[in-house]
């Protein structure tokens, strides 16, 4: 697989053209002489569609990103964001090592409100501690000087297991995976590249330790990109366990992923392609009938996307059975709420600020009987079932209580930077009542993060980020390959990592 994605690279001099944009009052004749250019006529090869579907006539300036030139010099400073310096979580302040302090409780992490640090310091603690016998990771995307991976290496050159799974095909990512799956290889570590038909997408890092009472896994679980780059400009969420079923099913995943197993019964982890759609529905369904029944029901969904159309169908079946259904999707909805005798239980928002909203949360039931989970899968046919997904329980009372209780309602009440999907399709700015006080999620987070304490790395202040896109066998018949909107997000940067 590894020649093969080099091969292409070399193939792929530039990425066909899918789009032209162009001055509103350019000559006619100009247009049609950039639209005779052989990589354009391509667009035109669709039935039924020609080249002129796809021109776009802008009445203003072309390619805002020239403007971050302009931002930088002196005399902008009122356009630029306050800077946020983003806290150490409080559970990794004590001076003891990552892993009794993870041994002891759970801890949630909401970056970039929280430091990515602890992230880091979970694998290179690995590759330094004596006792860690093997270190499992699997990296999707990660920047370009990464200590993670620098990590990986150490500790490979030190003696210790060490297992990456890298997803050579992340698109426009390819080469990066290509030059880093090398570097791991020539330092000991073994890579591979998961399975020929799926990308792998979930974001899992394992630990195995030995203890006094024997070996203990510890696990980090993301929704996130094991990035530190984007981690200062993405929302998201990481959970650090050593639930023992949890950790369990960590394993058996890189035992799926590496070839060494066919099967596994799941404890605690919902896993992509075989498991993930069909235990959402599940879910979905468990509510619907607990309305039905007269008693306490929610749904809350926050995703990049919601475009499955079973999982739409039973998010209306639920809505007609009477579930309070709160849908927080950033980019594309393929939904309609607020439809009479279909989804008038259903409430759509989306939220674009400062940070790419990238965090994946799913809250099923109310009170004391709801289940929160995390995961790193949208609500996508592509996710379901194209690509190996995880989607895991947070199991701490006190974690789900903050989930509940502090991160989904900061998210609701925003009123400021929400825009509300209606029954037409359009977007609407989801206005505070008379007298009160417009209420920004993300500023929320910040203060909230601010009034923590204990700062560790500046964030920079370059305004919005970017996103330049936005008992079962996980293997069935597929063969590992292994080595040894109209409301959309601000694409005015020029990061190229993508979620």
């Amino acid at each position: 697989m590894l020649k093969l994605i080099e091969e292409r690279l070399k193939e792929r001099q530039r990425g066909q053209a899918v789009r032209l944009e162009i001055a509103a009052k350019a000559d006619e004749s100009i247009a049609q002489r950039i639209i005779d250019d052989e990589d354009l006529r391509g667009l035109s090869e669709e039935p039924g569609t020609t080249i002129y579907n796809e021109v776009y006539r802008i009445d203003g300036p072309l390619d805002l990103t020239g403007l971050w030139e302009l931002y930088k010099l002196p005399g902008f400073e009122k356009f630029h964001d306050k800077p946020h310096t983003p806290r150490r979580p409080p559970a990794f302040r004590q001076q003891r090592d990552i892993f009794s302090t993870v041994s002891r409780e759970d801890v949630l992490v909401h970056h970039p409100y929280e430091s990515f640090d602890p992230v880091v310091d979970f694998v290179t603690s690995a590759a330094r501690d004596p006792r860690v016998l093997a270190i499992k990771q699997t990296l999707y995307r990660t920047s370009g000087d990464s200590p993670i991976i620098k990590a990986l290496m150490d500790a490979a050159e030190a003696g210790k297991h060490v297992t990456a799974l890298v997803e050579l095909k992340a698109r426009f990512d390819e080469a990066n995976n290509v030059s880093w799956a090398r570097q791991l290889e020539r330092a000991g570590v073994h890579v591979v590249f998961g399975f020929l038909d799926l990308k792998t997408h979930c974001k899992v890092s394992l630990v195995i330790r030995n203890e006094r009472e024997g070996l203990k896994r510890y696990v980090h679980l993301g929704t996130g990109n094991y990035n530190p780059a984007t981690a200062t400009s993405y929302t998201d969420l990481g959970l650090f366990t050593a639930n023992a079923d949890i950790a369990e099913d960590a394993s058996a995943l890189f035992n799926l992923l590496t070839g060494y197993s066919q099967g596994h019964q799941w404890k605690k982890l919902i896993v992509a392609p075989n498991d993930l759609h069909s235990r959402t529905l599940e879910l979905i369904g468990s509510q619907a009938a607990l309305a039905s029944a007269g008693r306490p029901s929610r749904i809350f969904a926050k995703v990049n996307s919601l475009a499955d159309h079973q999982i739409i169908e039973a998010l209306y079946g639920a809505s007609q059975a009477g579930v309070p259904i709160e849908i927080l999707s950033r980019g594309i909805c393929c939904l309609r709420p607020g439809v009479s005798g279909l989804s008038e239980n259903i409430q759509v928002r989306s939220i674009v600020d400062r940070f790419l909203e990238h965090s994946r949360i799913f809250i099923f039931g109310e009170g004391a009987d709801a289940e929160v989970y995390l995961g790193s899968a949208d609500w996508m046919p592509r996710n379901f079932f194209r690509r190996v997904e995880v989607m895991f329980p947070v199991l701490a009372e006190p974690l789900k209580e903050r989930v509940l209780t502090s991160i989904v309602p900061t998210y609701i009440a925003d009123t400021a930077r929400a825009r509300r999907l209606r029954t037409d399709g359009a977007y609407t700015c989801d206005t505070p009542a008379k007298k009160q006080t417009p209420q920004r999620s993300q500023i929320l987070f910040m203060e909230e993060a601010s009034a923590m304490g204990e700062t560790i790395t500046q964030l920079p202040n370059h305004g919005s980020s970017v996103e330049k896109k936005q008992s079962s066998s996980l293997m069935g018949s597929r063969v590992p390959a292994r080595s040894n909107s109209s409301h959309r997000q601000n694409r005015s940067g020029s990061r190229k990592s993508r979620p």
